[in-house]
């Protein structure tokens, strides 16, 4: 009988900690095509994103990934939030000229979360980079659609 409820306050205390720390998975649409995957942390939020997108113009595939650390600046509405942050990016570029790049960036969104967990967002991206391999800097950006499962 002790195991059975300590099982149970154990299921219910991963559930309470899930529930309290909502997660959000999905993909992100814009220089190309990301896997997006947000975790919120006291009503901001991280969200890590990669995959592929567009070079620096020169023909080549970059292979990237990018964390952003956003501020929840206003939720007005049922489900709306407008947020910004700043992160970090790191890619590698493939194709016609190889190069590394290193880079900070910035983001200003606004997303959309229904009551069943599913989850919009728009939201505009800059990079500020550092090409490694003779590239030097480079700033491009984007503006992506977001669709994520909210759990």
């Amino acid at each position: 009988m002790k195991k059975i409820i300590l099982i149970a306050a154990m299921v219910l205390g991963f559930a309470v900690a899930a529930t309290a720390q909502p997660r959000a998975l999905g993909a992100r649409i814009g220089n190309g095509a990301e896997i997006s995957y947000q975790h919120d942390m006291d009503g901001n939020f991280l969200e890590i994103d990669g995959g592929l997108g567009l070079g620096l113009g020169d023909g080549t595939m970059n292979i990237g990934a990018t964390g952003i650390y956003n501020f929840m600046i206003s939720e007005f509405g049922d489900g709306f939030g407008f947020y910004a942050g700043p992160g970090a990016s790191v890619g590698l570029g493939v194709g016609e000229a190889n190069y590394l790049n290193l880079g900070v960036a910035g983001m200003v969104g606004i997303e959309y979360t229904f009551d069943f967990p599913l989850q919009l967002s728009l939201d505009f991206r800059q990079h500020i980079g550092f090409g490694l391999s003779g590239h030097g800097v480079y700033a491009p950006s984007s503006v992506g659609l977001g669709v994520r499962y909210r759990f």
